[in-house]
């Protein structure tokens, strides 16, 4: 039997579902989110790759203890192949990592436009989830970060200034993106339910203010929220995943029903 007569030489690839890991305003526990829901979502028997795509302040690497040879810098230079720059992570996940302080990639030329294009295109049928690490804010380089997915994960916090460059980001993504549906993760609360109150809230106000560019109003899904924990900041000085160091904490278990939520769409 040849290749072309493989019962599933007409089967189309695979593609990984996508989703934008973002925030309005850094500090809110993005990329500490990132990692955790990655390792979470290994564990349910997925290969998950994070894609790094905050080009210009990049610390995935930090958070995961990693010292990377090749970087994603090394893939658009040409000086490496995309192959190398996967490397494995811990918690039993993929990541591809970008290099930090790369000025050159903070702006959104259109070399850059088609190199994280090239990138993505060739990563997707490897993976069964991709989570795409953005940067904070509402660059152009991160808003073209968040076009690529399929869907999108805000992170806020309970802070004031917080749920204003979420509130901000949701608007912008509405208006330029078309988004109709985006996942809310609150971080840090007080109380368990915390985080269901704020969404309820953003909700609220992005129906008074907020109309998409298609004329519907975005809903908000909510994933969940992670408590105020110990443990989260421990890992964080240790640069070691929560999930790997304190399974049984308050926030890792919060981080795995986030992870089953997510699944469940």
């Amino acid at each position: 039997m040849s290749a072309n007569d493989s019962p599933n030489a007409s089967a189309p690839a695979r593609l990984a579902r996508t989703v934008a890991i973002t925030s309005g305003k850094g500090g809110v526990g993005k990329t500490f989110v990132s990692a955790n829901l990655a390792a979470a979502l290994s564990r349910q028997g997925l290969k998950v790759l994070v894609l790094d795509a905050d080009l210009g302040l990049a610390n995935l690497d930090v958070v995961l203890n990693l010292y990377p040879k090749i970087t994603l810098h090394d893939v658009f230079t040409g000086k490496a192949q995309l192959e190398e720059a996967i490397l494995p992570a811990p918690g039993g996940f993929s990541v591809l990592l970008a290099g930090s302080g790369l000025v050159e990639y903070s702006r959104l030329t259109p070399e850059v436009r088609e190199q994280l294009l090239t990138i993505f295109d060739a990563v997707k049928p490897r993976f069964d989830v991709i989570l795409i690490d953005t940067g904070a804010g509402i660059s152009d380089v991160v808003l073209y970060a968040i076009s690529m997915a399929h869907e999108v994960i805000v992170v806020a916090t309970p802070e004031p200034t917080s749920m204003t460059d979420a509130y901000a980001t949701i608007k912008v993504l509405s208006a330029q993106q078309g988004r109709e549906q985006l996942n809310l993760v609150v971080n840090q609360v007080n109380r368990t339910g915390d985080g269901r109150t704020i969404c309820n809230q953003l909700q609220q106000v992005v129906e008074r203010f907020v109309q998409g560019a298609n004329g519907n109003v975005p809903r908000l899904n909510f994933l969940g929220d992670i408590p105020l924990d110990t443990s989260v900041r421990e890992a964080v000085r240790k640069r070691t995943l929560l999930l790997e160091l304190h399974p049984g904490s308050p926030a890792a278990q919060s981080v795995v029903q986030i992870a089953t939520r997510l699944l469940s769409r």
